[in-house]
């Protein structure tokens, strides 16, 4: 199925690199183990922020987002492998309070690029750069787990990805400096959770399951029918939209709220970034708790001019923001079910995965559509990707003994081709093929004496070529000069384990060929931007390193002259030779420490401090 141990280094870690948040999980003692963060959280938000002083990941990043809106962000995940014209990519970029700009030289041509401030100096990065950062602290959060370093991963995306989306994630991997052995898609790993989970993957059972992944995150919206026999996983058929989920309900309900606000108060707090941040969070707060409660109240203190804003919602006006979108999904259910041509009688089990999955609604419209069936809800809908990314890895690292015999049959979500003379949607690939794959078609010359033919590669479902997505083009030359329709030419089209699309051509008299590897189209990056994005990378790792320094020698400075000045001030110290001179300089240095500015640049002056201070202490251990 995959490497061996010999060519896989154990560990190899399952990363879920979500929109919203993300989790990495790991198999160890014979089962999935989901490792927590630094702050003893399973998952970590994908938030990246940029202040005076440092660069901050996860938690540190969102707790300050309502402070520093333009410089926090978020939702990178709905710009990789994407161009700045694209339409949802102008959408998003409305809601946005961070600056989203074209990218204007060679490697990032026509690329969305995030511009932030950093330490009072202006910065452009990569979606690639930021989700990379995302992983890089997935990847400490697992050597931290581990105590050693971690190099390989097998990272998730959703299954309606491009392949440009697909090649960029692992770029970020690479960024990152981890070994992105495998990506898969996100609801094949939460059927194998749901397979393990039943212990369908190794309770031998005969019976076969046709399970209906419903996968509902932050940001992306994934439906996977997929057959389960013996550890057998055959995808039958996806469909989804890489651009619904959550957040777009979050963006609902800040309209109606700022719509409100504006009424009300007269403010329109569209074009103050602050304010729709803070607006924000609430309006995420409220989305949450509507899940379990029938209205809840949202409180934002000056919110805007000094003015507070008070409102209440209720669940029924949720619904009604959002129904559109709701019935939205349940099309997309019914396009898989229709794709795999089956009845949804057929189905034996819909298994809810992602955040989005909680709303009452959601499972409402999905058991009445398959007739009152229950929902699978038994594996953790945050968890269950990097679940499966786990299984997934341990099988093909060789370690995980009682899964070794899985076998994972994929699909492609899109039908590939090239276009023709007449402007038509040839299509090699057809869509929901198993992959890995290699297919091929014949095509010729249309001019007499024709020496080259340029071949432009596409993805999608439409019949005209150029409706669909283009993912590159290339030219094959040498063809001898002949009356057009005699040379054949054999165009070859073959899509690797992680989705990854090699297209090439043969000129069959002449043995000459050509081929394109779509990869540095709308997402990837040359080896020139990688090499320089890596050091870009061990820049802000040493920057990152630099900071925790300076934090942890402050901190031991004033750790060690609180307890002194606690201890002196207990009766604790009394006996020793110069109180007066030693009091003193404790309370010299606790001045410093509330006058000095958190921008010295260098631990050394803190370190040099505490020695002091020891010295004038006779070195009392506390």
């Amino acid at each position: 199925m995959g490497e061996s141990m010999s060519d896989c280094e154990w560990p190899v870690i399952g990363i879920d690199l979500g929109t919203c948040y993300s989790c990495v999980a790991v198999w160890r003692d014979n089962r999935v183990e989901i490792i927590t963060n630094d702050q003893g959280n399973r998952t970590t938000p994908s938030w990246v922020a940029f202040n005076d002083k440092e660069r901050l990941i996860g938690e540190a990043a969102l707790n300050q987002a309502g402070s520093n809106p333009c410089n926090t962000i978020f939702d990178a995940k709905r710009l990789i492998g994407r161009r700045f014209n694209d339409e949802s990519v102008q959408e998003d970029m409305k809601s946005w309070p961070f600056k989203v700009v074209s990218g204007t030289k060679p490697g990032t041509k026509h690329k969305p690029m995030v511009s932030v401030l950093y330490k009072g100096e202006h910065y452009t990065f990569t979606p690639e750069e930021i989700s990379s950062m995302v992983l890089m602290k997935m990847k400490d959060i697992a050597e931290a787990f581990y105590g050693s370093k971690i190099k390989n991963a097998v990272v998730t995306v959703p299954a309606y990805f491009s392949d440009s989306q697909r090649q960029a994630t692992k770029d970020a991997g690479t960024i990152a400096g981890l070994n992105v052995v495998r990506i898969i898609n996100e609801p094949t790993a939460a059927a194998m959770a749901y397979g393990l989970d039943t212990k369908l993957i190794t309770s031998g059972s005969a019976r076969a399951k046709t399970v209906l992944i419903f996968d509902f995150g932050g940001g992306t919206f994934d439906v996977s029918l997929v057959a389960i026999e013996k550890g057998e996983f055959i995808v039958k058929a996806i469909t989804g939209d890489a651009h619904l989920g959550g957040g777009d309900f979050n963006n609902r309900m800040l309209s109606y709220f700022a719509k409100e606000f504006k009424r009300k108060n007269g403010f329109d707090i569209s074009k103050n970034p602050r304010a729709i941040a803070r607006l924000r969070t609430a309006s995420e707060r409220a989305k949450r708790v509507l899940s379990s409660a029938a209205q809840t109240d949202i409180e934002v203190d000056c919110l805007f001019e000094g003015t507070d804003f008070r409102s209440t919602i209720t669940r029924a006006r949720f619904e009604k923001l959002n129904m559109e979108l709701f019935l939205k999904s349940l099309d997309i259910v019914k396009n898989c079910l229709r794709d795999a041509n089956m009845e949804k009688w057929e189905v034996d089990d819909v298994v809810l995965v992602g955040g989005s999955t909680r709303i009452p609604m959601i499972q409402k419209l999905l058991t009445e559509f398959f007739d009152g069936k229950d929902l699978c809800t038994s594996i953790n809908p945050d968890e269950a990707v990097a679940f499966g990314a786990a299984i997934h890895a341990a099988n093909i690292s060789g370690v995980g003994k009682s899964i070794k015999d899985i076998v994972l049959v994929d699909v492609t979500p899109f039908s590939l081709g090239t276009s023709v003379v007449s402007g038509d949607m040839s299509v090699v690939i057809p869509r929901n093929t198993p992959i890995p794959a290699k297919m091929f078609d014949n095509y010729t010359t249309v001019y007499d004496n024709q020496t080259s033919v340029a071949f432009c590669v596409y993805a999608g479902e439409r019949p005209i070529a150029v409706d669909n997505n283009f993912l590159g083009k290339f030219t094959l030359l040498g063809i001898p000069p002949v009356p057009h329709g005699i040379p054949e030419l054999k165009v070859s089209f073959e899509i690797d384990v992680d989705g990854i699309l090699t297209v090439s051509a043969t000129e069959k008299s002449t043995g000459n060929s050509n081929q394109i590897t779509i990869k540095n189209h709308k997402g990837g990056l040359s080896k020139a931007d990688m090499d320089r994005m890596l050091l870009e990378a061990e820049f802000f790792k040493a920057e990152d390193k630099k900071r925790r320094k300076v934090v942890n020698a402050k901190n031991a400075l004033e750790i060690y002259a609180n307890r002194l000045k606690h201890a002196m001030d207990r009766g604790k110290v009394t006996n020793i030779g110069n109180f007066r001179k030693m009091e003193n300089a404790v309370d010299l240095t606790l001045e410093w420490l509330e006058e000095c500015s958190d921008d010295v640049g260098d631990a050394f002056e803190f370190e040099k401090k505490l020695e002091d201070l020891q010295r004038s202490c006779g070195y009392i251990k506390l």
